[in-house]
């Protein structure tokens, strides 16, 4: 019996371990949130010499539309892990009055500048420093009327899901949805 379990040791110590090389993001949510979190991945990928490609579609096209990029705002309802101060479950009704939302959304921007995270303009910039690339999706930009023009300097390129798709290649590529 110890044999095996000896075996099964030294068999699994022998896996070469494989680390990833390409991560493809896509973000189709606006709000704060889920924009931050495909910046946070890409910027993190980069900076582990990791190939990163960020696809906005739908409403996280505003996160790469110049006009609105850096007026991104909380989602205040349905959202059940959102928190009061102290810990209380923020009650969903409360985000339906006037100015509860522009209030969440300009504390949850005062905690990310206390932690110097950048506008995501800035986070943008060092993401296609590092070497990332960042995409819009034609299906959406289509169906907002939205242009190259509209978008941020950082957007590389309008493309197809299916353009995105062909950039998936290769064994250690992961695509991540947020």
């Amino acid at each position: 019996m110890e044999t095996n379990v000896q075996t099964k040791e030294t068999t699994a110590k022998k896996v070469e371990k494989k680390p990833l090389e390409k991560v493809l993001i896509i973000c189709a949510k606006g709000a704060i949130e889920d924009v931050y979190a495909a910046l946070v991945m890409a910027n993190g990928a980069v900076m582990e010499g990791i190939e990163a490609k960020l696809f906005f579609t739908f409403f996280g096209l505003d996160a790469i539309t110049t006009k609105q990029m850096n007026k991104l705002h909380t989602g205040t309802i349905g959202n059940p892990a959102m928190r009061m101060p102290g810990g209380l479950p923020f009650p969903t009704i409360l985000g339906m009055l006037p100015g509860v939302e522009a209030g969440v959304s300009s504390m949850m921007k005062s905690q990310m500048e206390k932690l110097d995270i950048p506008p995501v303009d800035e986070f943008m910039d060092m993401i296609t420093a590092g070497g990332g690339e960042i995409y819009a999706c034609k299906l959406a930009t289509d169906m907002f009327k939205i242009e190259m023009k509209d978008l941020s300097e950082h957007v590389k390129d309008i493309i197809t899901i299916g353009q995105f798709y062909e950039m998936a290649d290769g064994e250690r590529t992961q695509i991540i949805f947020t």
